[in-house]
C-alpha cells in the first residue's frame, strides 16, 4: 500500500508511512528540528502503538536535522529496542553526516538505502 500523499505534521515537516515486505516504512520530508520533533515523535509512536512490525525511518528527503531531531530518533530507536522490534534508519548525506558526527550510526542501525534496510530486516 504505497503512500499517495505525505501529511503535514508541521509547517516544515511532512510524513507518512507504508507497509512494505512486512515492515513499516516511514517517509519524511522537510526539517526535523526543535520545531517539529514533538509532532514527529508523536506521529511515529501513534503508528507504532497500533502495529508490531519492524520499522524503517526513511529520511532521505530531510533537509535539516538538529540535536532535537537526533533526540527524537534516539528515543524511537530505544522504544523499538525495548519492544523487541527491529529498527533501521536511511538518510541522505547530510543526515548521515550528522548521525556519524555524534557516533550514533550503530545505535540507529544506519543503512545506505531503503532496499538494504528492508533486506536486513527481512533476513
Amino acid at each position: 500500500m504505497p503512500i499517495t500523499e505525505l501529511q503535514r505534521l508541521t509547517v516544515s515537516l511532512r510524513g507518512g508511512f507504508e507497509q512494505r515486505k512486512g515492515c513499516l516504512v516511514f517517509h519524511f520530508t522537510g526539517q526535523l528540528d526543535a520545531y517539529s520533533e514533538k509532532q514527529f515523535k508523536t506521529y511515529v509512536e501513534d503508528v507504532l502503538d497500533t502495529n508490531r512490525s519492524s520499522v524503517v525511518l526513511e529520511l532521505s528527503n530531510i533537509d535539516f536535522l538538529d540535536s532535537s531531531g537526533l533526540g527524537a530518533l534516539v528515543q524511537i530507536a530505544k522504544n523499538c529496542n525495548e519492544s523487541k522490534r527491529s529498527f533501521h534508519l536511511v538518510g541522505n548525506a547530510r543526515v548521515i553526516q550528522t548521525i556519524k558526527l555524534v557516533r550514533l550510526e550503530e545505535f540507529l542501525h544506519l543503512a545506505p538505502d531503503l532496499n538494504t534496510a528492508l533486506t536486513q530486516l527481512v533476513a
